[in-house]
């Protein structure tokens, strides 16, 4: 990233994290602009790869400040207030799906092959995902599975920490409290307080290891598929990222404000840029 770029994410992350993310999308949409002028200019190598390694960096520092505000706050990136309804049914562990970056793939590269089937029937190269080899598609194919199996046993373990807040220790402090309030007292004393912030603070510490490990993931599956392409193809599937990310949250932020008008409800900004 330039260094301006990299200072006004910097100072927009020590405010919030939902102000970040804002100054995020929008230079994702800015990076969007340099993809679709580098593949529509058809620039070599020598300037398509520190494109592809801006953008990776790009999202480097995303989950670089996701991490860091993660530590004070990891209840909120599961429920995020910077994106829309229509992203949030879709998230797994506070984002994307991992495996998706795989579908992304192949459903641009089909896209493609389908716009480029006459140049391809003439011997001819398009140049980009249309254009994938049969060990390109093995090397996907192998780092699908791994990906899969790995998001199967992040999956599988959140379900297990999902599980434990109706621990005996939960369901006996919930039980005791009801107990209080039912005979006039109050939400529950220092005691009460101290063994209910002890064992939330053991389930926080619990999910920030797990979203850690989702995001690890996340990041090293884009990562893997980008070392699988050429430059060229790294830029096309880039473009295809960003343009799916940005538009469903363009599309949710106004679903969102429909929804908010028709319940007569104030558009406070919340979900978006």
């Amino acid at each position: 990233m330039s260094l301006l770029l990299d200072q006004h994410l910097y100072m927009a992350e020590q405010e919030t994290f939902h102000k970040f993310f804002n100054c995020w999308i929008t230079e994702q949409d800015c990076l969007l602009q340099e993809l679709t002028s580098a593949a529509a200019s058809n620039d070599d190598d020598t300037v398509l790869r520190p494109l592809v390694v801006r953008v990776l960096q790009h999202y480097e520092h995303y989950y670089g400040a996701k991490s860091r505000w993660a530590r004070d706050d990891i209840f909120s990136m599961f429920s995020p207030s910077w994106t829309t309804t229509l992203e949030n049914a879709f998230l797994w562990i506070g984002g994307w799906r991992p495996s998706m970056a795989f579908h992304l793939l192949f459903s641009k590269s089909g896209l493609q092959l389908e716009q480029a089937l006459e140049v391809l029937i003439r011997g001819l190269c398009s140049g980009d995902l249309a254009d994938l080899s049969p060990a390109q598609v093995s090397q996907a194919d192998n780092l699908q599975r791994h990906t899969i199996r790995e998001e199967k046993e992040i999956t599988e373990e959140m379900a297990k920490h999902q599980e434990t807040i109706a621990d005996p220790s939960m369901v006996e402090l919930s039980h005791e409290v009801s107990e209080l309030l039912r005979n006039g007292g109050g939400f529950g004393g220092e005691a009460e307080t101290e063994r209910l912030e002890s064992n939330i603070a053991a389930k926080e510490k619990r999910l920030k290891e797990i979203l850690q490990r989702a995001d690890d993931l996340r990041l090293r599956t884009l990562k893997g598929v980008v070392d699988i392409l050429t430059p060229v193809q790294a830029v096309h599937f880039l473009i295809a990222a960003a343009e799916l990310h940005l538009r469903l949250h363009d599309w949710g932020r106004r679903r969102d404000a429909v929804h908010a008008a028709a319940n007569n409800q104030p558009d406070d900004g919340l979900r978006g840029p």
